[in-house]
């Protein structure tokens, strides 16, 4: 389990650091101790809830947490804060914690645990995703008069984004407070990063699993069974259903960039020897449709052919597209507040894929998707100015 670390406390969020940029010093205080915690999914998530927890109880909010133990054995945690408790919902928001690991880091400046800033850059892994969006929010919120809110705010902190949405999961199985939400249908924004373009759609996925089973023997015995040829038939059906993906009509958004589904193929074999029968192989399938599209009925094509080759075939995962109609009076008016570019939609997932029981969604944060993951990731100044602030309209809009 990952050591706790010390919870930070701030004071007032009225100064502001100068530089190309201004970013309100709460906020850049906020991201620079958040970027402290190494919290990839692989690792426990406590340490840096217990630090948004205390930061919402700070704020007033008052907090839920849910926890569970992982199929690794590691505890993770979701936290939920409610601002304004006897107020009926004005606004969700909604951002996850976890980080992607860092197998090479090429910012020599700094470790990607510690917060560089420059005239016009912050670096860190999780400064884009989504920890400065997270930063934006909760800087957002230091800012403004609490006490003026006339309708609820809720703030939800997931685990486990990065690797299946498993804390949004857990959020819509095990908490009381986003119960709430969902029966009041309140509006929610999801902070990952759009350069603070208002996304209303977006892909969801579909991932297989399918392996094979032979007999390994020395290849010139004639005694082996090499699993790889099961899986023959098995892949002519899955390049035949690639190119109805890519071809017809069903499969295609052109709202999408790319507009197909993007369907993927990886193949594995345990067999290291020429002369040897594989006595294990097999493939994983992973595309991701759009909204409309019958992902379920492509899944149940590939499984009913896997065990027709006597394979064994499994769904590992599920997520829905997310599709807020592009004319709706949420997505309209984020639109306005975010300065009025056209609704866009985007090729990857977020947590908005599970939280589907909520009729208005959005997604728009600080800082681009091209810096996401990278090896040496960063978000600008200038985006987490500007996120800080449109966050702040965006609960004087639909709270106060």
């Amino acid at each position: 389990m990952q050591a706790r670390q010390p919870r930070v406390r701030f004071g007032s969020p009225a100064n502001t650091i100068q530089g190309r940029n201004t970013v309100p010093r709460q906020t850049l205080d906020y991201l620079k101790t958040l970027l402290s915690f190494s919290s990839v999914s692989s690792e426990s998530n406590l340490a840096i809830t217990d630090q948004v927890d205390v930061w919402l109880q700070e704020l007033g909010f008052q907090t839920e947490r849910t926890a569970w133990i992982d199929h690794n054995g590691v505890t993770k945690c979701n936290v939920v804060g409610r601002l304004g408790s006897d107020l009926e919902s004005g606004l969700a928001w909604c951002g996850h914690t976890d980080v992607v690991p860092v197998d090479s880091w090429s910012f020599a400046a700094a470790d990607p645990w510690t917060a560089y800033v420059t005239a016009d850059r912050v670096y860190g892994r999780g400064s884009c995703d989504m920890k400065g969006p997270v930063a934006c929010m909760l800087g957002a919120l230091a800012a403004m008069d609490r006490s003026s809110l006339k309708k609820t705010f809720w703030f939800a902190a997931t685990a486990d984004e990065e690797v299946g949405m498993l804390g949004a999961r857990r959020l819509v199985s095990d908490s009381v407070f986003y119960r709430e939400i969902v029966r009041t249908d309140t509006p929610m924004i999801i902070g990952e990063p759009t350069e603070l373009r208002v996304v209303c759609a977006h892909k969801g996925g579909r991932t297989i699993n399918v392996d094979s089973q032979g007999t390994a023997a020395h290849s010139s015995t004639g005694l082996g069974n090499n699993s790889n040829f099961a899986l023959i038939p098995f892949l002519q059906e899955v390049l035949a259903l690639r190119n109805e993906m890519e071809s017809s009509a069903a499969w295609i958004d052109h709202r999408f960039t790319p507009p197909t589904t993007s369907l993927n193929l990886l193949l594995h074999d345990n067999n290291s020897g020429i002369n040897i029968t594989s006595s294990e192989s097999g493939c994983r399938i992973f595309f991701r449709p759009m909204p409309g599209q019958d992902a379920d009925a492509a899944v149940c094509r590939l499984m009913q052919v896997a065990t027709e080759c006597g394979l064994q075939a499994e769904l590992v995962f599920s997520s829905e597209p997310l599709d807020t109609p592009a004319d709706s009076p949420f997505i309209q008016e984020l639109q306005q507040l975010s300065g009025g570019s056209p609704p866009a939609t985007a090729a990857y997932g977020t947590d908005g894929a599970i939280l589907t029981e909520l009729s208005q969604v959005a997604v728009i944060g600080p800082g681009s998707i091209a810096q996401a993951h990278t090896d040496d990731e960063w978000i600008a100044l200038d985006q987490l100015d500007r996120g800080t602030e449109f966050f702040r309209q965006c609960v004087q809009h639909w709270c106060c």
